[in-house]
């Protein structure tokens, strides 16, 4: 399993996408004022599925998975699924700025999942620790809803918390997979066969008739589509195929701040005391969890 150093230009790729990352859930608060949460999946990732599949003609890629990899492909469909649905339903239930918070939490489940599904990527101090300063921003920032009477986001997030979980799984699942499989074919096969199941799902369960699209919601959709599910998910994958999966994970800590900031200043979502120690807290612990590792990857 390759676990090389992060190198400068590793580093500097890993922060500009935990930007961009930071940027999603902005992005999805505002194309669920006009699209319910299963069709904007679908929309998203047929625009992911066409990013990647350029990708795949261009390097000339072969797409037929094997049986063996059919079966793996399943299992990582499922997790892959439930993850953007808690983070869309959960986000439609709180400010676009926790459901920021709270769904990138994932490195911090990766840091705890590795120790026991990654060879070499155990638990330390430095991780425990980390893990306790994370843990504490959270509370900080569920405190606040019960401080303030603020009940109507505790459910997202807590939504937005178990799609974090998810994210962190799939990171694993993702990690050990991108060892047997072809990154490209992983992510095209993963956004394609999500598609139709967003589809049939939103056909179900949800109202149609209520879609309405203006300018500023289609922009968030190609955002989320065309830079995050295309894009961000593509180098992504490529740094977790080569890097150590927990040591990557600490420049997540970026993303956060930045979804509070880009939060604030295209929803008008109030930056209150509460939510900056909160994030500063989680951010922190996400670099405490891996900082002995940046250390040595350094030397």
């Amino acid at each position: 399993m390759l676990n090389h150093s992060i190198t400068v230009k590793a580093a500097v790729a890993a922060i500009i996408l935990s930007v961009l990352w930071g940027g999603n859930t902005p992005a999805i608060k505002i194309a669920l004022g006009g699209v319910p949460p299963l069709a904007l999946a679908g929309i998203r990732f047929i625009m992911g599925a066409l990013t990647v599949l350029a990708w795949v003609l261009w390097s000339r890629i072969p797409l037929q998975p094997n049986r063996k990899e059919r079966q793996l492909l399943f299992f990582l469909l499922i997790l892959f699924v439930l993850q953007i649905y808690t983070l869309h339903v959960g986000t439609g239930f709180t400010l676009s700025a926790h459901a920021g918070v709270f769904v990138l939490t994932a490195p911090l489940f990766v840091t705890l999942l590795a120790h026991f599904f990654l060879p070499g990527d155990r638990l330390n101090s430095y991780k425990i620790a980390g893990l306790f300063l994370s843990f504490a921003g959270i509370l900080v920032i569920f405190g606040e809803g019960f401080l303030t009477s603020a009940m109507d986001y505790l459910i997202g997030d807590a939504i937005v918390i178990l799609s974090g979980f998810l994210l962190g799984a799939r990171q694993v699942f993702t990690k050990t997979l991108t060892q047997s499989i072809h990154p490209a074919r992983l992510l095209f096969w993963q956004a394609t066969l999500s598609v139709p199941i967003f589809f049939v799902l939103s056909f179900i369960f949800e109202d149609l008739n209520s879609i309405y699209l203006d300018t500023r919601i289609v922009l968030s959709i190609l955002y989320q589509g065309v830079v995050v599910a295309g894009l961000c998910f593509i180098f992504w994958t490529l740094l977790l195929h080569r890097y150590n999966a927990s040591r990557l994970s600490v420049f997540g800590f970026v993303s956060p701040i930045a979804g509070v900031i880009i939060s604030h200043f295209l929803l008008g979502e109030p930056m209150t005391n509460a939510l900056i120690i909160g994030v500063l807290l989680v951010a922190a612990g996400i670099g405490v969890v891996n900082f002995r590792g940046l250390s040595s990857s350094a030397n």
